[in-house]
């Protein structure tokens, strides 16, 4: 780090100090993409003529009190804010070390409102995990075969009279999503057309009764560090 870096990040460490220290409403999620963000460009290095190489590993520190907000938040967070580092690295054209990973900490010597970021290149391997969020609440599909419905017998149960006991299913062989309405009273509908069976894409959205169902696959990696530490 250069004598002007130091001076811009002892800079911004005060202005994020003095304000966190007057307005104490606490971090938002916009403020932890904009601090990916500039880590990213900061540490982007020319490796070869045509590889631009950026940090793929992160860890945000924040206080005892962003922290609880931000967890309460779930495992949607840490989806969104990987979708964000992976869409700007395109965006810039760099490439990473391995898959992009995100970890969030609590600091006791962080005030409200302060976050800290460190960041590294560490070799990944990678796994896809397919999800759905059901009305804005994610769920893991661990299964084969996933029955999404009213009653008590399916998998994933959602309130909603305007579904069948057994509505929709939901299959995933391990590469790729399948959905099958399970002949409902009311219908499925797949992006606002009539759903009988069909493959899912990721980011496609399943309407069953006034229940919204949006299939995912997000990245969970295995991380390999140094020692053989994971």
């Amino acid at each position: 780090m250069g004598f002007l870096d130091s001076i811009e990040k002892g800079l911004e460490r005060a202005v994020n100090g003095a304000f966190a220290r007057t307005f104490r409403s606490g971090l938002q999620p916009v403020e932890l993409t904009s601090a990916l963000r500039r880590e990213m460009d900061t540490k982007a290095a020319v490796v070869a003529r045509d590889r631009i190489l950026t940090p793929n590993a992160f860890t945000l520190r924040l206080s005892p009190a962003d922290y609880k907000r931000m967890r309460g938040m779930g495992e949607t967070l840490t989806d969104e804010l990987t979708s964000f580092v992976t869409k700007h690295a395109g965006s810039q054209r760099y490439q990473f070390a391995g898959a992009v990973s995100i970890e969030l900490e609590s600091d006791d010597q962080l005030t409200t409102g302060v976050l800290e970021i460190e960041s590294g290149n560490v070799k990944q391997d990678i796994a896809w995990t397919p999800v759905v969020d059901v009305n804005g609440a994610r769920h893991q599909l661990t299964h084969a075969r996933t029955v999404i419905g009213r009653g008590s017998e399916a998998d994933i149960t959602v309130d909603d009279t305007g579904i069948s006991r057994r509505h929709l299913e939901i299959a995933w062989d391990g590469n790729r999503g399948e959905a099958r309405d399970l002949g409902s009273t009311n219908g499925s509908k797949l992006n606002g057309e009539p759903l009988g069976r069909s493959v899912l894409e990721p980011g496609d959205i399943i309407t069953v009764g006034r229940t919204r169902v949006v299939f995912n696959v997000v990245p969970r990696a295995e991380v390999h560090r140094p020692g053989g530490r994971a």
